[in-house]
């Protein structure tokens, strides 16, 4: 008797963690990886947060702590102080009640959960979303009942910068209600960030077209090293009388990547529909994995809550982001010296985690072949596979892949 699974087809494989089980694979002595979107040492080794690693000693001591499940919304205390480090103490729509957090799957779980709110109570269907943006995006909101997914201009590969105007553009044209998916700091993949001018510009063409503006900020603190730096978009959204939606993820910033500590972070502008709205993200999130896990939450809720732990945690990020700009003008540095063809400046502009290479589909293929560095077909990397024995080697291969395929060449192979 045949299997009524035979009409499962085997599905695409998610590029990212391919390559990183290839890079796993790999013998070579040489190889890097600058795939996976985690956070590497000097010395190409995954770092637990000594904050993290501190609070956990500590937890593991508490005989009181207990595994009861969870609220179904979450850790009041960690959503609290998520959403708080988000918006500034300071805020006036926390201190109005118009501002509250619902504990998630991390990034993606809150970006899911938002995207279905948004999908089945205010009957959102179109979403934009910036091309390039993290793969996931598409995914995610398609899978919540989003039926049309548009993308806005925003990587000019000519320039390697911003194309503002195209972008501006396609928001103007945008119908009315659309959801406009923003990076809240350190674009993914890009590394590229609108201005503050530029964002003031965003929010008014917005603010025109009556459109919903939903942040991912999946890198605050990590980007720049300023937490209040990196939230300064959504804080801007928020004073100009925004509603919004913001998923935050605590994977890159605290290192926790495998506890899936998220919040979704919910602006209004009338306190008294706050019931309403947590009663309807109860249901969507029962529906979906019924309550969070609790181990990460109250990692970051109690190192948020200690003034001490948090400032601790604050230089450790810090120095995340400090060893990231180090990579980022030493490969430039090396490129220059090299004097490979081009002008490698967009790598020292960018942000964040990542960076938008600007190297070709061929050339990044070539270095995956030749030298064993494992990157996307599109030409990013993460910043933190590269460390000072490295680099050199990174520069050599991309010199390499530069002079043996010419993006000229690249470009009109495609026509």
């Amino acid at each position: 008797m045949g299997s009524r699974f035979q009409v499962v087809q085997q599905g695409p494989p998610i590029e990212v963690f391919q390559l990183n089980r290839m890079f796993l694979d790999d013998p070579h002595q040489n190889k890097i990886n600058l795939s996976i979107g985690a956070y590497r040492d000097d010395i190409g080794k995954p770092w637990v947060l000594p904050v993290v690693r501190k609070m956990e000693k500590q937890m593991a001591a508490d005989e009181t702590l207990l595994h009861e499940y969870l609220p179904v919304l979450g850790l009041e205390q960690f959503t609290a102080a998520s959403t708080s480090m988000l918006l500034g103490e300071d805020s006036p729509a926390i201190a109005a009640g118009r501002a509250f957090g619902v504990q998630t799957l991390s990034g993606t779980g809150s970006l899911r959960v938002g995207a279905e709110l948004l999908n089945k109570h205010l009957k959102y269907t179109t979403f934009y979303y910036s091309a390039p943006t993290w793969e996931n995006h598409h995914l995610v909101f398609v899978n919540s009942g989003f039926t049309s997914p548009r993308t806005y201009r925003y990587w000019n590969a000519k320039t390697r910068s911003i194309d503002f105007d195209g972008l501006i553009e396609d928001l103007r044209s945008a119908p009315e209600n659309s959801v406009i998916l923003l990076h809240a700091c350190a674009h993914n993949p890009t590394g590229i960030d609108p201005s503050q001018e530029q964002w003031e510009k965003i929010a008014d063409v917005m603010e025109e077209r009556k459109l919903f503006p939903f942040f991912d900020s999946a890198y605050q603190g990590f980007a720049s090293g300023d937490l209040d730096r990196d939230a300064w978009a959504v804080r801007y959204f928020v004073k100009r009388g925004f509603e919004l939606i913001c998923a935050q993820s605590y994977a890159k910033n605290f290192g926790l990547y495998n506890e899936r500590v998220g919040n979704l972070a919910c602006v209004i502008s009338d306190a008294s529909l706050v019931p309403a709205m947590k009663s309807q993200l109860t249901w969507i999130i029962r529906g979906m994995y019924s309550n969070p896990p609790a181990h990460g939450a109250r990692v970051v809720a109690n190192v948020l809550a200690n003034k001490q732990l948090f400032d601790e945690w604050r230089e450790h990020i810090k120095a995340m982001a400090t060893r990231v700009i180090q990579m980022r003008e030493a490969l430039r540095a090396e490129l220059i010296k090299l004097g490979t063809p081009g002008s490698w400046d967009h790598i020292v502009k960018q942000i964040g985690l990542f960076s938008y290479t600007g190297l070709t589909q061929r050339q990044s293929e070539h270095l995956v072949e030749e030298y064993h560095i494992y990157l996307l077909k599109s030409g990013r990397i993460n910043m933190c596979g590269l460390n000072p024995a490295n680099v050199q080697y990174m520069a050599r291969a991309m010199h390499d892949a530069v002079l043996k395929f010419p993006a000229d060449d690249d470009a009109r192979s495609k026509l």
